[in-house]
């Protein structure tokens, strides 16, 4: 093989399989001199790929873990099994994974050729995912259309239906996506309306990148905070809530709020826009016993939400 460039994807196809390669097997597969492979595996260092030699006589090459994830090469069923996986991550709002799996399945499905994409969008339109909360989810097209519209910065068209029913159609110049767990959220300026808005994904249709770049404007406070005060008319406000749990029991999204308290116990204190009904069922899902100190609204939440469920489980339950 005397393309080089050809020569060096070759290379490093076989050294992502996890195995110790044989300097001599693989000059043999790739029909080159092992001293051609020891240059090459050179330059697959310099390019930030860590190939580890092993010493004796017959020498050996494997590719190990480095400081910096370096391009992978994918095969047709790996690449389509991670498509696939990325866009229940980010079409159902998986906790803590879901803004990288926008980002990662953009950049992804931007260049999977067309009868993958195909195979990606059968599989995905075949099978059912249970979601949680009110069950609102969005497809994996649209999120990833609004990220690359971002990264561009590309002007964005979408039909949406706002909370009444009412349709209309929005030309934004999209700033982020924002996810609180249960949603998917744009923020963005909208044109028409000379205004910031949030935009619920999950109403939104038909979304297209309109190929116009923009200068991005300064959103007067952090996206987060925007889409807190947009919720539902309301601002954001402070929870306290015990846990019986040191805090590394606790999931992610609580454990970055939490405090040992010193006798096996974590107290959490953060700011919140959710319903409360929904933060309260959010809490109940930590499986860790906990109580509620404020706001009044979220204890009466969870009492009620107590009630319902002990109702539910029947007189004869244990």
């Amino acid at each position: 093989m005397t393309d080089t460039p050809a020569r060096l994807l070759s290379l490093l196809s076989l050294l992502q399989t996890p195995r110790e390669w044989p300097g001599s097997e693989l000059a043999h597969r790739l029909g080159v001199s092992p001293r051609t492979i020891r240059r090459d595996i050179e330059r697959l260092r310099d390019l930030g790929y860590p190939v580890e030699a092993t010493l004796g006589a017959e020498g050996g090459y494997r590719l190990v873990a480095g400081a910096a994830m370096p391009p992978l090469l994918l095969d047709d069923e790996e690449a389509v099994a991670i498509a696939v996986g990325l866009r229940a991550g980010a079409g159902h709002a998986i906790e803590g994974v879901e803004e990288a799996s926008v980002r990662a399945l953009a950049k992804l499905e931007q260049v999977l050729p067309s009868r993958l994409r195909h195979r990606v969008g059968a599989l995905q339109s075949a099978t059912i995912a249970l979601t949680r909360g009110d069950g609102a989810s969005v497809d994996p097209r649209t999120l990833t259309t609004m990220a690359s519209a971002v990264a561009g910065p590309e002007r964005l068209r979408f039909a949406y239906r706002a909370k009444d029913g009412a349709e209309s159609r929005r030309l934004v110049e999209p700033y982020r996506l924002v996810s609180t767990g249960s949603r998917w959220y744009l923020v963005a300026y909208d044109l028409d309306r000379e205004d910031w808005r949030t935009f619920r994904v999950d109403r939104v249709e038909e979304a297209f990148a309109t190929g116009a770049r923009f200068a991005p404007r300064e959103l007067p406070m952090e996206a987060e905070e925007f889409v807190r005060r947009g919720l539902n008319g309301r601002g954001t406000c402070p929870v306290e809530v015990t846990f019986a749990a040191e805090p590394a029991v606790l999931p992610p999204w609580l454990r970055d709020h939490a405090q040992a308290c010193g006798d096996g116990r974590a107290r959490v204190r953060f700011e919140s826009g959710d319903a409360h009904e929904w933060l309260a069922v959010r809490l109940a899902l930590s499986g860790v016993p906990f109580t509620v100190q404020a706001p009044p609204a979220l204890v009466e939440a969870a009492r009620t939400l107590g009630a319902q469920l002990t109702s539910a489980a029947g007189a004869g339950a244990p």
